[in-house]
């Protein structure tokens, strides 16, 4: 039941800003049930992203999906190849730093549009940090902070739909998905439904300059997630 009320919150903030479910939800399920943590969760968010993206599917930007997901096949494998080579920690010292100090650019001078380029290189950047940290919304919804909420809500729903589609498969095919994930996920979706419900009319609050402040200030938190962790250990 805490598992479901936890993953219920992160949808209420997924649903309402774009992303925040892996940031809130992830730690919290890793320490309480660590077999919660990736499978079920991913298994989980993807429905959560198939339901977003029906909600607001007219505003889906498929282009940018597309030059994301180029981006993210190869920063999945720059990300495998990161942690054979060298310590987590480290990394997630680098990339919490990174992540800040894109926010820091945003709030001074950065003011990013999602072109082809700047696309790739954030899906790449999403697909190394959330194979390495669990973390790959920030960088995607940091291109996409200056547009639309139903904008930015909907294609970041297709992007992760695909994005944990590609992982769940790269799981499976390494053996790592059992029953006991799809029964724990299954258990989870209500509660991911009961979150999407009551993002519905905390949207109209969150727009224009609002969510652009909760943009920064959820890839702010994760950012600071990952130092805390390097620097715990």
């Amino acid at each position: 039941m805490i598992a479901g009320l936890i993953m219920m919150v992160g949808a209420a903030v997924q649903g309402t800003i774009g992303f925040g479910l892996n940031l809130i939800a992830g730690p919290i399920l890793a320490l309480l049930d660590p077999m919660l943590v990736p499978v079920p969760v991913l298994f989980a968010g993807t429905a959560l992203a198939a339901m977003m993206m029906t909600r607001e599917r007219g505003h889906i930007e498929w282009s940018g999906v597309g030059w994301a997901m180029l981006g993210r096949l190869p920063g999945n494998l720059l990300g495998v190849l990161a942690l054979a080579t060298l310590p987590a920690s480290g990394f997630n010292l680098v990339i919490g730093t990174s992540v800040l100090v894109c926010v820091a650019l945003s709030v001074i001078t950065w003011k990013p549009q999602p072109t082809r380029p700047a696309l790739v290189v954030a899906g790449t950047a999403s697909g190394a940090f959330g194979t390495i940290a669990s973390i790959g919304g920030p960088p995607i919804a940091l291109v996409y902070q200056n547009q639309s909420g139903p904008t930015i809500r909907s294609t970041l729903s297709a992007f992760f739909l695909l994005a944990s589609i590609s992982s769940l498969i790269t799981l499976a095919a390494a053996g790592h998905v059992e029953v006991r994930h799809l029964t724990a996920a299954a258990f989870l979706v209500p509660f991911l439904f009961a979150g999407l419900l009551i993002s519905g009319p905390l949207r109209k609050h969150v727009e224009g300059p609002r969510l652009r402040v909760g943009v920064l200030a959820v890839a702010s938190a994760s950012a600071l997630l990952l130092i805390g962790r390097s620097l715990l250990g």
